[in-house]
């Protein structure tokens, strides 16, 4: 005699990789919470941590190039320079950034303490050789978001690409110079990065009053 409960076929319930995530282009920081965040660790005295977030907001690189720095990138002369160049590991194209006084200060504060030299990976993790993985970047990220009281799933590293670029474009206008500063090799992607067309649509809108 043949179960019937053999005869039944299994169905298979697939879980959606991004169920209960928050997907999508997430959004930068806002001026208020890139000094809430550097407060804090100041506070902590993560020299490190600040060194990193400063350069991430400075540098508007992707989390891969960030992570990627070498001491002979921003400090080549054994301290902070005011402007740098990196090849981006995505493009292969060189892009160029400035680095302002509070970031030179917190990169050269974290190489007296390190000792670092040239040659060296310029944040590195705690556990192995190497730089820093993205995944620790993401992680610290998240741990700075949350020390200041906002949600940690709603922002992420490109968050910190994106907070000065935006900044920049709604101060002056000018698309050219954030797509050269974010190394798009295209300025539809800038457009499309920042988010642009929706910005600007509920600019003018706000304007009319009916």
């Amino acid at each position: 005699m043949i179960d019937a409960l053999s005869t039944i076929p299994v169905v298979w319930k697939h879980t959606p990789w991004n169920k209960g995530k928050i997907v999508g282009a997430k959004p930068p920081l806002r001026p208020k919470h890139v000094w809430a965040i550097r407060t804090q660790l100041q506070i902590d005295g993560r020299m490190r941590d600040l060194a990193l977030f400063n350069v991430a907001i400075d540098s508007k690189l992707r989390g891969c190039d960030v992570v990627g720095l070498k001491v002979d990138d921003v400090a080549p002369g054994g301290y902070a320079a005011d402007r740098a160049t990196v090849r981006q590991k995505k493009t292969g194209r060189p892009v160029k950034f400035e680095l302002t006084e509070s970031t030179r200060q917190a990169i050269d504060d974290y190489l007296r303490v390190t000792g670092k030299k040239p040659g060296d990976y310029l944040f590195t993790g705690r556990r192995r050789p190497g730089h820093m993985t993205t995944r620790q970047y993401a992680r610290l990220l998240s741990h700075w978001i949350a020390d200041i009281g906002l949600d940690p799933h709603l922002f992420g590293t490109h968050s910190l690409r994106r907070t000065k670029a935006t900044l920049i474009y709604r101060r002056t206008g000018n698309l050219r110079a954030v797509q050269l500063l974010l190394g798009h090799t295209k300025i539809e992607s800038t457009v499309r990065y920042l988010g642009i067309e929706v910005d600007d649509a509920l600019a003018i809108a706000e304007q009319v009053d009916v």
